[in-house]
C-alpha cells in the first residue's frame, strides 16, 4: 500500500505572530516547523507502515524552496520519499487540492492521509476539497484510524461524542489530535534523510495557476486582554451585563 502525506510550512506554534504596521505578518527570522496536524499524519502512515500495512509513504510539500526542510524532517520519522512542488504564491485550498489531486493520480495511492487544517489559516478545507475531486469517501477529524484488508474504520470526533466510519480503500484521511503521539526523528534518521529523493515540480507542470482568488484586505492582531472587575452583588452583574456588555 503507498500512502501519500502533505504537510506544509508554517510559523513553529510556540511562535508569537507579529503584525507589521503596514498590515502584513512578520516573518523575518520567524522559526518554521511543519504544522503539528500534519505531524500526526507523518506519525500515523509511519505506524501503518510498521504494521507492513504500507509499503512506501510519500511526503509532498506545497510552497517556497524552504519547504523542503519540512519534507526533510518526514523523510528524517521516516518517510521513502519527497515532493516538493515550488511556488511563491500563497496557495488557497482549491489549489492545493488540484495540486494534490493531479500527483494522486500520477502516484496511485491506495491511501491520503493529511493534517484536518493548518495552524496558520485554519481553513480545514483541503482534505474535503480533496475528497471531492478524486471522488473518493472521506474520515475526517479521525481520533482512531483501523485498516483491515482494502476496509478502512475511522473514530472521529463530533458534537455529539465519537462517530465510526467504515471505508473503502482508497481513501482520504484528516487527522485529529488525540489519533497519535509523533515521534522525534533520531540522529541516525536524520542523517539517512538526506540522502533520500526529493522530486521538484511547480503548479504549472500540473496545469494550475497558483494566483489566488481572494485578497488579503487587512490583518489585525488580537485586542488585548481587559482585567476583570469586581461587583458587590448579583443585582450589580446583572446591571452591568445588560448595560456594559450588552449581553441581556
Amino acid at each position: 500500500m503507498k500512502i501519500l502525506v502533505p504537510i506544509k510550512r508554517v510559523v513553529d506554534y510556540n511562535v508569537r505572530v507579529q503584525v507589521k504596521p503596514s498590515g502584513s505578518v512578520d516573518l523575518d527570522n520567524v522559526k518554521m516547523s511543519m504544522n503539528p496536524f500534519d505531524e500526526i499524519a507523518v506519525e500515523e502512515a509511519i505506524r501503518l507502515k510498521e504494521q507492513n500495512k504500507a509499503k512506501e509513504i510519500i511526503a509532498i510539500s506545497i510552497g517556497p524552496a524552504q519547504a523542503s526542510e519540512t519534507i526533510r524532517t518526514a523523510l528524517a520519522m521516516g518517510a521513502d520519499k519527497g515532493i516538493l512542488v515550488q511556488s511563491p504564491e500563497r496557495l488557497e485550498p482549491l489549489n492545493v487540492a488540484k495540486i494534490l489531486k493531479a500527483i494522486a493520480d500520477k502516484e496511485k495511492p491506495d491511501l491520503i492521509i493529511l493534517g484536518k487544517q493548518a495552524i496558520d489559516d485554519d481553513c480545514n478545507q483541503t482534505g474535503q476539497m480533496l475528497a471531492a475531486l478524486l471522488n473518493w469517501p472521506q474520515g475526517t477529524f479521525a481520533s482512531k484510524l483501523e485498516l483491515n484488508g482494502d476496509s478502512i474504520t475511522v473514530t472521529r470526533e463530533v458534537d455529539g461524542g465519537l462517530q465510526t466510519l467504515a471505508l473503502k480503500r482508497p481513501a482520504i484521511i484528516t487527522t485529529d489530535l488525540r489519533l497519535n503521539e509523533p515521534r522525534y526523528a533520531t540522529l541516525p534518521n536524520i542523517m539517512k534523510a538526506k540522502k533520500k529523493p526529493i522530486e521538484q515540480t511547480t503548479p504549472e507542470s500540473y496545469g494550475i495557476n497558483p494566483a489566488p482568488r481572494l485578497e488579503i484586505l487587512e490583518t489585525l492582531p488580537p485586542k488585548e486582554r481587559e482585567g476583570g472587575v469586581k461587583v458587590e452583588s448579583i443585582k450589580e452583574l446583572v446591571e452591568k451585563l445588560r448595560s456594559e456588555a450588552g449581553i441581556l
